[in-house]
């Protein structure tokens, strides 16, 4: 039985952690017995929290996954998030109160955001997957086993330098970084091996955020230890002199990566605030990756529960698209989707704001809200072209007036779109109950279909997705571009679905155009092999892989005291 302070106030962010420590949690024993399995299928890892085994891994992916999946997607948010996380979980709280077997499935924080601008990521108010303070810092350590195996590879590829460089590596044309997971834009660019022979061989390097490694995406897509092992093998970690990919199958390191990521390939298991089951595991980037938590939680949570309900990064045109090109190709389609909107995200529309003053979307303005609807309906409109079936979930925050959301809700009701309010950060499973019945009501009403095949050119993909997804006019290439797309089609990853990295805050390459843009073009300047993962890497401005703090970090209000309780965390 989940108990829970009713005395609690929910209005302000201070109350994450309040609902936290107030909240009696189920033993994981009996959470994992919600989804069939027995206390030999778990490894408890500290208090509520577990490893699937091996084992329970494999029986539960044997078979086809066979419950409904529910993407919770949203329109273009604004920098600090419009709720997704939020919603998600408490949608999956929602309908396992409707007596529905349901599953949540999210992805683990990246230390990065935590210290920096968005805070947490488990959730929040009655909403939240719980332990959150472990989920948001080290967890089950699996960032920082992938931290660790991504830096053996940086450092596997340097030693082969410097022992004498038999794979002929052009060191003017090494891909492979190296990675922390902490925002440090100190260590953008960075120079190694300087200090004489013994320090190695001299040259330029560069840091990403471990979220925005392959070896993430590479984890997040793998299907078994095989296929992890497979995949690894194939990422391009350098060219030879020759201009050929150099892998870590060449360097005969593949299985001690894999060795390292053993365990970080087991799904961890807790549970949300009121007692359903969640599976928090893996968390690529949705700009440069596909932005979902693992393959092997999404097929663990669809064959174990009647209802997955599972998350994309940033918006439709991100997060929902790459599901629909990139993770549904490997068996995880979706049934129903959900478009977390808010008035605040549809205000800055309106207004046509950028960058993002909080401050002045605080003002009630109903006007600015129904003039932002256009980009929520564009959203719905991208998830409907795969086939999906899709409503609209207005996540309600405190200071939202009810003429706003009258505006937004009206004008959506207007164009025929399904639409309900969602106060589960205040109310948990309760609020979201108006939602969960109209994703129950549209599940399996549509028939999904991807928007290209991945036999089609690389180039062709590429409009496809800028035309039919972001409304594009065009797609330029420049800076060498169309000679990476070549290079990679004799390389033969011609055949991979392409995942395109720009700014999450437009559908356009350029943040400050709000709404819905048009008379665009998109701008493609690099394209890159994710051949591990499985895709191509379609990048159409400088990529933010290493992130700077902002001027007030998240970092500064965070705390410990003498009895070692976390303050600050939200």
């Amino acid at each position: 039985m989940v108990t829970t302070d009713p005395d609690l106030d929910d209005g302000t962010p201070e109350s994450d952690l309040a609902v936290v420590r107030s909240t009696t949690t189920r033993p994981i024993e009996e959470v994992a017995a919600d989804l069939g399995l027995t206390p030999d299928d778990v490894e408890p890892r500290g208090e509520g929290v577990a490893k699937l085994t091996l084992d329970a891994v494999r029986s539960a992916t044997a078979d086809a996954t066979d419950g409904t999946t529910v993407l919770v997607t949203g329109m273009t948010p604004t920098p600090k998030g419009e709720g997704k996380t939020v919603t998600t979980v408490g949608l999956g709280q929602a309908l396992a109160a409707l007596g529905e077997s349901t599953t949540v499935a999210v992805r683990e924080p990246s230390l990065g955001p935590v210290f920096g601008i968005k805070g947490g990521a488990a959730g929040g108010g009655y909403s939240q997957v719980l332990p959150m303070e472990a989920i948001n810092l080290h967890f089950t350590g699996d960032i920082h086993a992938l931290t660790a195996a991504h830096d053996l590879l940086a450092a596997t590829l340097d030693n082969h330098l410097h022992q004498g460089n038999d794979e002929e590596v052009d060191v003017r044309r090494i891909h492979w970084p190296r990675a922390l997971d902490v925002n440090d834009r100190a260590l953008r660019e960075t120079v190694v091996g300087l200090g004489g022979p013994a320090r190695g061989v001299p040259r330029e390097d560069e840091f990403v955020i471990t979220a925005a490694s392959e070896l993430m995406a590479v984890l997040g897509l793998a299907s078994d230890l095989e296929d992890l092992k497979s995949r690894i093998g194939r990422i391009v970690l350098a060219e030879d002199a020759d201009g050929d990919p150099v892998t870590p199958t060449d360097l005969d390191v593949t299985g001690a990566v894999a060795a390292l990521l053993r365990d970080a390939f087991r799904p961890n298991l807790v549970q949300t605030v009121e007692g359903v089951p969640a599976l928090v595991h893996g968390g690529p980037f949705a700009n440069i990756a596909h932005g979902t938590n693992t393959l092997v939680a999404d097929r663990v949570g669809a064959s174990l529960s009647e209802y997955l309900v599972t998350e994309a990064g940033f918006g439709a045109d991100l997060g929902a698209e790459k599901f629909a090109h990139i993770v549904a190709r490997e068996g995880i389609v979706p049934d129903v989707a959900v478009v977390v909107a808010t008035v605040r995200g549809a205000k800055r529309h309106g207004l046509e704001m950028w960058p993002t003053d909080f401050d002045a979307l605080a003002d009630p303005d109903p006007e600015a809200v129904r003039a932002g609807v256009d980009n929520v309906r564009r959203h719905v409109e991208i998830v409907e072209s795969f086939g999906v079936p899709a409503v609209v979930g207005i996540n309600v925050f405190p200071d939202d007036t009810e003429a706003e959301l009258a505006a937004l809700e009206d004008a959506l009701v207007d164009d025929g779109i399904a639409v309900a309010r969602s106060t589960a950060y205040s109310d948990g499973g309760e609020g979201a109950t108006d939602l969960a019945e109209r994703v129950r009501n549209l599940a399996g009403t549509g028939e999904f279909t991807p928007l290209y095949d991945v036999d089609e050119p690389v180039e062709a993909k590429i409009e496809t997705v800028a035309r039919e997804v972001y409304g594009a006019d065009d797609v330029e290439y420049v800076d060498g571009a169309r000679d990476d797309v070549d290079r990679l089609e004799e390389w033969g990853h011609g055949d991979l679905p392409v995942c395109l990295s720009k700014t999450p805050y437009s559908f356009s390459d350029d943040a400050s155009l709000t709404g819905v843009p048009e008379d665009w073009t998109l701008t493609v300047r690099e394209v890159t092999p994710s051949a591990g993962a499985g895709f191509l890497v379609v990048k159409t401005a400088d990529v933010m892989t290493m992130p700077g703090l902002p001027a007030e970090p998240a970092a500064e209000e965070i705390d410990i005291d003498a009895d070692g309780d976390i303050s600050g965390l939200f």
